[in-house]
C-alpha cells in the first residue's frame, strides 16, 4: 500500500517533472527536435490535461493524443446506423451513457429520446440482458462500444443471453482492439512519432506481447502505465531514456495491474463471441482486423444482421477536425470549431462529448 501511495506522491511528482526535463533535453537534442509522444488511452488523455502535464514540457516535449477515446473513434456511419435502430418500432436501445450526445448528421440518440425513441442507459451489457428478460416483448439493443477493456462484459453479455434463451436481446457490434489503429497510424507515417504511452486498462486484458510490433516493426518504444500523475511521468521518463538509448521495446511499467499474458479469461470470452473483422474507424476510414464482429454461432445477438439498416459513411460534420485529432495531426486548439461553435454545450464532433476525449479534456483543462 506504501508504494501504491508514493503514485500520488506530490513531492515525487516534482522531482520526476525535473529529471524528466534535462532528460527531454537530451532527447531533443538527439533527435534534432522536440520529442513527440503519443497517449492512446482516453484515460490517459484527460489525465495528462488535468495534471497540466502538457504545458510543463513544451518546449522540447510534445503530447499529442490519438485513437484512445471509444467514443470518439466510433465512424458516422455506425452512429447513423444506431440512431436508425432507435427509431424501429418496438425496439429499446440500451447504452453507455456518453453515446446519447455523440451528434449525428442530423440528430443525436438524445435528441429521439426527446422525440418518444426507447433509449435507456445501462452500466453493463448484463443489465441489457437482464431488461430483455423483464420485458419479453420489447426487442432489446445494445451498443457494444469500446476496446478490449469493455469487450469481454459484451461477450459475456451475449453468452448469458445464449444459454438462458432470451430471443429479444442483440448486440450493436461496434468494440474495436487498439493494435492494428496503432500500426496503421505508423504505416501511414503522417507524422515522427517517437513514442508510445499505451492503454492501462486494455492491457489488463492483453497484456503485453499484442503491441510488442511498435518496438520490432517500427523500432520504437512504447510503455504500458497506469493513471496517477507519478505513473504518467515514470512512464514519459522510460520512453525519454529508451529514446535516448535506441532501445525500442515495450515496457510493463504497470506490472501490479498487467500481467505478461493479460487475463486469460477475458480472452477466453472475447475470442468465444467474437472474430476479428474490418471495422470503420472516425478518421483513419476501415482497418483491417480492427472490429471485433460476433460469430456465426451467435448471429440471433448480432443487431447488424438481425434489423437491416443500410447506411453508408457520411461526411464528417462540417469544419469537425476530429478526424485528424484522432491521428495525432491536431490539437484541439487547432480546430477552428474548438470553443467557439464546438462546446461541451454544444458538441459539433464527438471528441468534445465524451470525458475521454481530447477536445473535452483540452476544454476543461487547457484553454485558459
Amino acid at each position: 500500500m506504501k508504494a501504491l501511495n508514493r503514485l500520488n506522491d506530490p513531492e515525487l511528482g516534482r522531482l520526476m517533472i525535473k529529471k524528466i526535463k534535462n532528460k527531454a533535453n537530451q532527447a531533443a537534442q538527439h533527435l534534432g527536435r522536440p520529442v513527440r509522444l503519443m497517449e492512446v488511452c482516453g484515460t490517459h488523455t484527460a489525465a495528462v490535461s488535468k495534471f497540466g502535464l502538457r504545458s510543463l514540457f513544451s518546449a522540447v516535449l510534445e503530447l499529442r493524443s490519438g485513437p484512445g477515446c471509444p467514443v470518439c473513434v466510433t465512424s458516422a456511419g455506425d452512429m447513423e446506423r444506431m440512431i436508425a435502430l432507435s427509431r424501429i418500432p418496438g425496439v429499446t436501445i440500451t447504452t453507455f451513457g456518453d453515446m446519447l450526445r455523440v451528434p449525428g448528421l442530423h440528430t443525436t440518440l438524445e435528441k429521439e429520446r426527446a422525440s418518444g425513441a426507447s433509449i435507456k442507459i445501462v452500466y453493463s451489457p448484463a443489465d441489457a440482458a437482464a431488461l430483455a428478460r423483464e420485458k419479453p416483448e420489447q426487442e432489446i439493443i445494445f451498443l457494444g462500444v469500446g476496446f478490449e477493456t469493455t469487450a469481454p462484459l459484451v461477450a459475456l453479455g451475449i453468452q448469458q443471453a445464449y444459454e438462458l434463451n432470451i430471443h429479444n436481446f442483440s448486440v450493436y457490434p461496434a468494440n474495436k482492439i487498439m493494435p492494428p489503429a496503432i500500426d496503421t497510424l505508423l504505416n501511414n507515417n503522417k507524422m515522427s512519432l517517437d513514442g508510445f504511452i499505451l492503454p492501462g486498462h486494455v492491457s489488463i486484458t492483453t497484456g503485453k506481447q499484442p503491441f510488442n510490433f511498435i518496438g520490432d516493426n517500427y523500432g520504437i518504444p512504447a510503455v504500458i502505465t497506469g493513471f496517477t500523475p507519478v505513473d504518467i511521468l515514470n512512464s514519459i521518463y522510460t520512453l525519454l531514456d529508451r529514446i535516448i538509448s535506441k532501445e525500442p521495446e515495450v515496457v510493463n511499467a504497470y506490472r501490479w495491474a498487467v500481467k505478461e499474458s493479460g487475463n486469460p479469461e477475458a480472452q477466453k470470452a472475447i475470442n468465444n463471441c467474437f472474430y476479428c473483422g474490418q471495422a470503420p474507424w472516425r478518421g483513419f476510414g476501415f482497418i483491417e482486423n480492427s472490429g471485433l464482429l460476433i460469430k456465426d454461432k451467435y448471429s440471433h445477438y448480432d443487431a447488424a444482421r438481425r434489423f437491416s439498416i443500410d447506411i453508408q459513411e457520411p461526411p464528417e460534420p462540417k469544419g469537425c477536425r476530429c478526424g485528424e485529432l484522432l491521428q495525432g495531426l491536431i490539437t484541439p486548439p487547432e480546430c477552428p470549431l474548438f470553443a467557439r461553435k464546438c462546446t461541451p454545450a454544444n458538441p459539433v464532433g464527438p471528441c468534445m462529448v465524451s470525458s475521454e476525449g481530447a477536445c473535452a479534456a483540452y476544454y476543461q483543462y487547457e484553454k485558459n
